[in-house]
């Protein structure tokens, strides 16, 4: 897969999405918040010179995630959320309002004084998630000021060590024979889990059985006991979990193998042009102000051009993914729109 660093360097969205294929009809890509125990050392960053306009912040900052402690938001989240707290001065604290795929986060969010002490951690699955919940209380991109992703990265499909297929190829003889005798956990309806599964089943040409659960950490360990059968799990949930053989991994949603997992073939190698990506990002509630809006984008923009950060990010499976406010609005635009076609093609439903 292309270096997301590289291709936020370039005109988005065309080069963005051309290298790295969000929007291909063959990878229907997707599309973090810290309270779980990461124990990540602390750097000391250069403190950028105050002025009038960047007074902000002057008291601590709520950040909302919509997903329970343990989830791949907490991971990246927790990162993000130390960092921007010795850049800003401030401390960042943490608000876990989890269910109905990040909804209910979301709408706190959005309803928030836009004064730049409220933000949210915004992932693939509030977008995803529109189609599936129609009747929302908040517009979801119009409802938000877009300040810039943190990152993304693939998925990895994994089960409990017990079930019985051992390749991407037995999985699918076993789900061709066995229509929706084959189950899959997802952090909730219209999440990123969700949608890849769906996308699975819809190209071995046989359904799965959804089995939505509050949360990608539940979900997660859902699979990891045996209680359902499969998840496509995002890789900071998952990582350390194959390594210490405690699931069993099938493939990875990337289109090359991953230096992190590198036994672990891609799917695409049984199922040409299977590809699944997620992401992670910061908004505030619309109407932030412009100062506030620069601070916090600058403040991200370079955390995530540190070295540093490549590394940490990295090793949790994701690439850093710098963008400015307005490439991050069109980009959003353009992940809604997409979902909304896939959602409508390939059926994706509540369960």
């Amino acid at each position: 897969m292309p270096s997301l660093r590289a291709a936020a360097r370039n005109q988005y969205p065309v080069t963005l999405m051309k290298k790295f294929r969000l929007g291909s009809r063959k990878g229907y890509a997707a599309a973090c918040v810290l309270t779980c125990t990461m124990h990540m050392p602390l750097h000391t960053y250069a403190q950028p010179a105050a002025s009038k306009e960047n007074a902000y912040p002057t008291r601590p900052i709520r950040v909302i995630s919509g997903f329970p402690p343990g989830s791949s938001v907490d991971v990246l989240g927790r990162f993000m959320a130390s960092r921007l707290s010795e850049r800003l001065g401030q401390q960042l604290v943490i608000d876990n309002r989890p269910g109905a795929s990040g909804t209910i986060g979301a709408d706190i969010a959005a309803r928030a004084t836009p004064d730049g002490y409220t933000l949210f951690i915004m992932t693939a699955s509030q977008i995803m998630s529109v189609p599936i919940f129609k009747k929302l209380p908040y517009e979801p991109v119009k409802s938000f000021t877009a300040i810039s992703p943190i990152g993304a990265g693939p998925l990895m499909l994994v089960s409990n060590p017990s079930f019985a297929p051992k390749t991407v190829k037995e999985l699918i003889d076993l789900a061709k024979t066995k229509p929706d005798a084959v189950t899959y956990s997802s952090a909730g309806n219209g999440s990123i889990n969700h949608y890849v599964g769906a996308m699975f089943g819809n190209a071995i040409g046989s359904r799965m059985l959804h089995v939505p659960h509050k949360g990608g950490a539940p979900a997660f360990l859902a699979a990891m006991a045996g209680e359902v059968n499969l998840m496509f799990a995002t890789l900071p949930l998952s990582l350390n979990q194959i390594r210490a053989g405690k699931v069993k991994a099938f493939g990875i949603t990337a289109l090359k193998r991953s230096a992190l997992v590198p036994n672990v073939p891609p799917i695409a190698d049984t199922l040409p042009g299977f590809e699944g990506t997620t992401w992670w990002g910061v908004v505030g509630p619309a109407g932030l102000p412009a100062p506030i809006l620069k601070r916090l984008n600058t403040e991200m923009v370079g955390i995530l051009k540190h070295p540093d950060s490549a590394q940490r990010l990295s090793a949790e499976g994701a690439e850093p993914l710098p963008m400015s406010p307005t490439e991050y609005q069109t980009f959003l635009q353009f992940e809604l729109d997409k979902w909304t076609r896939v959602a409508r093609e390939i059926g994706v439903r509540a369960d």
